[in-house]
């Protein structure tokens, strides 16, 4: 890999992993639903001169409904529920849990595309999920008297959110090599943020809140669609075009570390001893899964 590509990776992670922070800052004036619309409107609106200028508009209006089924799968769903997981949880951890989208990849490519697990494979979601699980257990609460954790009701529905959100993603991934294989990703990028935010607009109208926001968070909800999405979204296609898909993921590894680092630096969140461990777990977990990691046995 070229020391370019090795530092468009690094930054693209980066801006994911400041995602977390930003929906942190706009969650509470905003919300989940009237946020996300922002976001993937901005995404939008940054993605489509791009789209226009390199016509693939034709490509993405013929596979439009492949491409708004991602949009929704990908996009809509997963980004309300990381944005209402925000109003309860910290960005750090929130980024943790991000680090289980190939897992849950994996897991649907071998129930729904056939794809082949070896046994590596299955160890590494094995360790994966015993991860997500340590982790769990120990931010719910669970290992401890009921009321008496010092957490709040809603932490567990928000751990619950960001899982159901990975499993979106991996379900998105397959559904883009299943339906969309060849299609130029300028336009599946483009055309899922389109489609995301048509999905939201009426919701966005309904839930818009009552009272209005901070122009500090209107900043926030700036950067968050045209930098950390719109942009984002650009390298991201940009990357597997250069390297190939496989070492392209590899960016979920590094976003946590990011994560976790912008929610120490600018909201001052606390890092644990289990999260740091569980996080660990899981990336162990999710490279052999994935197959980037396959040890030979004698």
């Amino acid at each position: 890999m070229k020391p370019l590509d090795t530092l468009e990776l690094v930054t693209l992670a980066a801006l994911w992993g400041a995602s977390f922070l930003f929906m942190k800052m706009g969650a509470g004036d905003f919300g989940p639903v009237a946020l996300t619309a922002l976001r993937v409107g901005l995404a939008s609106l940054t993605l489509l001169p791009i789209l226009l200028w390199r016509r693939h508009g034709a490509v993405m209006l013929r596979h439009w409904r492949a491409i708004a089924l991602v949009g929704i799968v990908n996009s809509a769903i997963p980004f309300v529920a990381y944005t209402y997981a925000a109003l309860s949880i910290n960005a750090g951890l929130s980024s943790v849990f991000n680090a289980t989208t190939p897992l849950w990849g994996a897991l649907i490519a071998w129930a729904w595309l056939g794809d082949q697990l070896t046994r590596w494979r299955v160890l590494g979601l094995a360790i994966g999920f015993a991860g997500v699980a340590w982790l769990v257990w120990d931010k719910t609460g669970f290992n401890a008297q009921p009321l008496m954790s010092g957490v709040s009701d809603n932490t567990g529905i928000a751990v619950l959110a960001c899982l159901g959100a990975t499993l979106c993603y991996g379900i998105g991934a397959n559904c883009t090599k299943r339906y969309l294989a060849g299609v130029p990703p300028r336009a599946v990028a483009a055309g899922s943020q389109i489609s995301a935010s048509i999905a939201l607009a009426l919701p966005a109208w309904w839930l818009w809140p009552s009272v209005p926001p901070r122009s500090s968070s209107w900043a926030w909800i700036g950067v968050l669609g045209i930098v950390c999405t719109g942009l984002a979204y650009l390298m991201y296609f940009r990357l597997i075009a250069n390297i190939g898909p496989a070492r392209a993921t590899a960016v979920t590894f590094v976003i946590p570390i990011f994560g976790v680092l912008w929610g120490g630096l600018f909201l001052g969140e606390t890092v644990s001893t289990v999260m740091l461990g569980a996080c660990g777990v899981i990336v162990v977990g999710t490279a052999l899964a994935t197959g980037l990691v396959a040890p030979r046995l004698r």
